[in-house]
């Protein structure tokens, strides 16, 4: 393949997803006669997608998208921003495209699904009827999984992991902190969405540490035993470009560092293996569980939610469709790569089952890119089809230590124009 430049690259990578299943157009004839409702759940890189396709290959279908805020910031690139390599501004995206489209947006909160009467009950009192719906809830949190943890307690210290103020607060807490002030971090045990990410982000605050508070440090504390995504990348820049500013304390048979306790008014943390830390600034991961509308709907198994390979059905109740962060996908990251792949075989599903045709074969694909230093990001991904109900990975790539700076760059720059493309594609923006 040729060098492409970035915006070459965004058009490319915008599109590619449609690859996977092509645009049916299914609603030039039954799906308009029927006058079918779609309700979707979640305006994230799953549902916002969902609704883009739904309507750009049936026009005349009824979609509906039920998401509370009128913006989305996204948790893609978000560490990049802590960085100091992106504006906040840039992961901030609009609706407006997707209105445009005739998606009905409807922002408020699903407080409750009746999934034998087909409805949801929205936080403004109206209830929506519908034939298929899809959730694309994100994840939410397992505050107890932290003893001493809570929402209260993490806007002192933020988790900054459901990207929009949060993030915004850990970023001026490392700006504020005094020079020689320790950060610590608390990494999630999986799954988790975006298995690189807390890795990322650990390279991106001590590369804020190294340029701005060279007398600081970081303590990461993991429950887990190794670094389960790009782990020898990783560990080449903890170990080189940011020797003697990242500690990082893995789990082992005998020491867990899972965490005991914590007091976020003393700012001190303890780890079951007995590690004590005080922090100047505190970055709190918790475990992670399905968005909560998903236990409500009854779609869920455990933390997360259960569904067919072949279209993201839910193995739970019928005519319902969860993908993303939410759904048990195998060996597929929880990813906005693997979301928005996936929305595209869903949206293709419904469109087939309300015309009565039959579904293209389903085909997913991600990639995750983690940026390590300036101009220099790593990626790994991997295809994955449908197999005995699960999905099956194959023609996988992962990044490795000692690559040249050239590549590296050539990473990075990658990345920018998946970013440009992939949110182009999920709020149907144009791409000039």
């Amino acid at each position: 393949m040729k060098d492409l430049n970035r915006r070459e690259f965004g058009k490319l990578i915008g599109v590619a997803g449609a690859a996977s299943v092509p645009l049916t157009g299914f609603g030039n004839f039954a799906i308009a006669q029927a006058a079918a409702k779609v309700v979707i759940i979640g305006g994230g890189a799953g549902g916002a997608t969902v609704a883009h396709y739904l309507k750009k290959g049936s026009p005349k279908l009824d979609v509906t998208l039920v998401e509370p805020g009128k913006q989305y910031t996204t948790c893609f690139f978000s560490n990049l921003y802590l960085g100091g390599f992106r504006t906040y501004d840039s992961l901030v995206h609009r609706y407006d495209d997707l209105a445009k489209l005739g998606v009905k947006m409807v922002h408020e909160l699903a407080t409750g699904i009746d999934t034998a009467k087909k409805t949801v009950k929205l936080s403004g009192g109206r209830t929506l009827a519908y034939d298929n719906l899809v959730l694309s809830p994100g994840i939410d949190f397992k505050w107890e999984s932290v003893p001493g943890y809570s929402a209260e307690a993490a806007e002192k210290m933020p988790h900054a992991y459901k990207a929009g103020p949060q993030t915004q607060l850990l970023k001026k807490q490392l700006e504020a902190m005094p020079d020689g002030g320790v950060v610590v971090m608390v990494n999630p045990p999986g799954p988790y969405r975006c298995p690189p990410g807390p890795y990322e982000r650990m390279c991106m605050i001590a590369h804020h540490i190294k340029t701005k508070k060279p007398k600081s440090k970081l303590v990461v504390l993991d429950p887990k035993k190794d670094i389960i995504s790009k782990g020898p990348v990783f560990k080449e820049a903890f170990e080189g470009i940011y020797k003697n500013i990242i500690e990082i304390n893995l789990s082992t048979e005998i020491d867990s560092h899972a965490i005991a306790r914590l007091d976020a008014k003393t700012m001190e943390i303890e780890t079951k293996a007995g590690k004590k830390v005080k922090a100047a600034v505190a970055n709190i991961i918790p475990a992670q569980k399905a968005g909560e509308i998903a236990a409500k709907a009854g779609v869920t198994e455990g933390d997360w939610c259960p569904v067919n390979g072949e279209d993201f059905s839910s193995k739970k109740a019928k005519d319902v469709y969860v993908l993303g962060d939410a759904s048990i996908a195998a060996e597929m990251p929880k990813s906005a790569f693997s979301a928005n792949s996936q929305a595209k075989v869903v949206a293709n599903a419904i469109e087939a089952a309300l015309a009565g045709k039959q579904k293209f074969p389903a085909r997913y694909r991600n990639t995750c890119w983690s940026m390590l230093a300036p101009n220099n990001s790593v990626k790994v991904g991997a295809n994955y089809t449908p197999k005995e109900g699960k999905l099956a990975p194959a023609d996988g790539f992962v990044s490795k230590p000692g690559e040249d700076a050239a590549l590296r760059k050539q990473t990075f720059e990658e990345s920018l124009g998946w970013y440009s493309g992939i949110v182009s594609d999920i709020f149907a923006k144009k791409v000039s």
